[in-house]
């Protein structure tokens, strides 16, 4: 199984519209970050993560051919407003595209999308829209996605749960701030675990910091974890240099096999 890191920023992206810092001025390929998105497969199966504003470009620059199925975090606007770009794959086949996701992010894709999820809007003659399946997941009750074993992890962010996931020895969680001990026991024996990651120093209200999210590596036990959804005040270079041991910085456009 390989995991392609598509996307590895936060909701502003890296560089930040209008900033001079060192990392948004990096000539460093790793420091430039769109937003939130991956990919996991094995074979011809192919799982989205996520549909951020630059899936397309994502997925032209990852010669990805084919998406079989996508699975939705959560709602935040860069998590999801992507979504029209799948239409290709839609087109191509004939067939909706399968979506996943839990009951409230799914009620959110349908008012937010209706032209895609509802069957009832059809396109002009002659012209196309994207077609999708909705299927809602429930914490902690494995769901077959395009082959893949799929368990729905919950954790907080804020007022809503974001859905990590594991599947076989990859374990999966993005815009969270703590693994609830459920959580943390269904990722335990992972051998890759990805977790978000802001930066190094004060606490956010919804995201792990550098060094949480550490701590919350070293309380699963991988063997190596991936930090994503990393902002602009740290640069792949100090991450590489401030790092422990089995513990990565991820950059778009990153493949890892499981």
């Amino acid at each position: 199984m390989k995991l392609t890191f598509l996307g590895t920023g936060t909701s502003f992206g890296v560089p930040v519209i209008g900033c001079g810092c060192a990392t948004c001025t990096s000539a460093d390929p790793r420091d430039k970050r769109t937003r939130h998105g991956a990919l996991v497969t094995e074979g011809d199966r192919r799982m989205l993560v996520d549909t951020p504003p630059e899936l397309r470009l994502q997925l032209v620059a990852a010669r990805v051919p084919m998406v079989d199925a996508i699975w939705f975090t959560h709602c935040h606007a860069d998590h999801i407003h992507g979504l029209d770009d799948v239409r290709v794959f839609s087109e191509r086949t004939g067939a909706p595209m399968r979506v996943y996701a839990e009951a409230d992010c799914a009620a959110t894709l349908r008012q937010r999308f209706a032209y895609v999820f509802d069957p009832h809007v059809r396109p002009l003659e002659g012209t196309s829209k994207p077609e999708a399946e909705l299927t809602e997941v429930r914490a902690y009750e494995p769901v077959d996605v395009a082959g893949f074993s799929v368990t729905p992890l919950p954790v907080p962010h804020g007022p809503l749960s974001v859905y990590g996931f594991r599947v076989g020895d990859l374990g999966y969680v993005t815009d969270g701030k703590r693994l609830p001990e459920r959580t943390a026991q269904a990722l335990r024996g992972v051998r890759v675990l990805v977790l978000n990651a802001l930066w190094f120093g004060p606490p956010h209200p919804t995201h792990f910091s550098v060094e949480e999210a550490v701590e919350a590596a070293r309380s699963v036990g991988a063997e190596r974890t991936y930090l994503t959804h990393l902002s602009h005040r740290v640069s792949h270079a100090e991450l590489d240099a401030r790092l422990p041991k089995g513990v990565f910085a991820a950059y778009d456009g990153l493949e890892v096999e499981v």
